[in-house]
């Protein structure tokens, strides 16, 4: 494995987030590495229309997500070969194909299910000596799996495995390598060298609020309940993502509090997960596993369903997390589960044990056997 080039996806940033975690670690191991949005093929003008579409729909009708993801579960087929959606989603193949033959790619990894259909049927067409890789960033099988036919499919948990193979009908390898995730989530701050290095006070509980990259959900109602009954030994910190309108309406609203913190995108995500004592979240794969690296107990309110709601199970039942559909009992919740260490460690305990693997370096290490 010399030149590798990961086809992600520009729906939503977990996928993308992903790639990057490889993407870091390949080049680490002086491994050349791309990524690329696996859209493009079909035309740039529908990966931003895809961008868009998703960030709109996810943050403003999360119900039609909702039964989006509920309706491909119930009707797998609907990404069938032959189909409407196998169609649009193979238009560019040829371009694809290309692609890969120009750029010298030894190596092909899959970060969502359409990029994986795509190059199924480009290589069909025109077959080429490479390895093929698929990564879950959900912790189940997610519709559309079944479509593509890659050499390996590295999953978020050897607990998943009899899922997956059930839905894999070709010849395959299955790999619980976990889901990848930055370098930066693997080192861990002492929590009260971290607190001081963002200015929370060292002896204060740090609860940690963020709803994914785009700043989704029921942040200001949250927020808003946890200020009205915060305790003295408290500090919040919101970070609000890419959601600038989020950001300025929280920041006019606490700007006249010393315990409650807003902030918009940040690079210090890592430093902040170090600092916090809860993480107050919604279920997106990428962000319970950053915490599962950070041994940080969660705390989640879902507001897309879908493919989170199988994260967000894995966590619950493993002890590491609690959950809510109600932002007033959540905030009961959370508020109780703060004033008592005995809980926080031993959620921290549940993720200890579990030990979240690396999933970029086991996925380096089995592409670089051979398939």
């Amino acid at each position: 494995m010399k030149n590798v080039i990961i086809l992600s996806c520009s729906t939503g940033q977990g996928h993308n987030s992903c790639a990057e975690a490889i993407r870091e670690y390949l080049e680490k191991k002086n491994i050349t590495c791309t990524v690329c949005d696996s859209l493009r093929f079909i035309s740039p003008a529908f990966a931003r229309f895809m961008s868009w579409g998703h960030s709109f729909m996810y943050k403003h009708i999360p119900g039609l997500f909702r039964w989006g993801y509920s309706f491909n579960e119930e009707h797998r087929g609907i990404l069938k070969r032959g189909g409407p959606f196998y169609r649009l989603l193979t238009i560019g193949v040829k371009r694809l194909d290309k692609f890969l033959a120009d750029g010298g790619y030894d190596t092909v990894i899959c970060t969502h299910v359409f990029p994986t259909i795509a190059l199924t049927r480009a290589l069909e067409l025109s077959p080429l000596p490479v390895k093929t890789a698929y990564v879950g960033t959900d912790y189940t099988c997610s519709p559309g799996t079944e479509t593509g036919e890659m050499d390996v499919y590295f999953i978020p948990d050897a607990s998943l495995t009899e899922e997956f193979d059930r839905y894999i009908r070709t010849p395959h390898r299955t790999v619980a390598s976990g889901i990848p995730v930055r370098s930066g989530f693997w080192t861990r701050l002492d929590t009260k060298e971290a607190k001081r290095t963002i200015g929370i006070g060292e002896n204060r509980r740090h609860l940690l609020m963020m709803c994914g990259s785009m700043g989704c959900g029921p942040m200001v109602k949250l927020l808003g309940k946890v200020a009205g009954a915060l305790p003295e030994d408290l500090e919040v910190t919101a970070i609000c993502g890419t959601n600038r309108r989020l950001y300025e309406k929280l920041k006019r609203r606490y700007s006249g509090s010393d315990r409650i913190h807003i902030l918009g995108f940040s690079e210090d995500v890592s430093v902040y997960m170090d600092s916090a004592d809860l993480y107050l979240t919604k279920p997106g794969g990428i962000s319970v596993t950053e915490a599962a690296a950070k041994r940080l107990p969660m705390a989640f309110i879902n507001p897309v369903s879908g493919c989170e709601n199988y994260n967000m199970e894995f966590f619950v039942k493993m002890g590491a997390a609690i959950a809510d559909t109600s932002v007033d009992r959540l905030t009961r919740k959370c508020l109780e589960l703060l004033s008592s260490e005995e809980r926080l460690s031993g959620m921290r305990r549940a993720l200890e044990e579990y030990s979240q693997p690396n999933g970029a370096e086991i996925i380096c290490e089995e592409l670089s056997k051979g398939v």
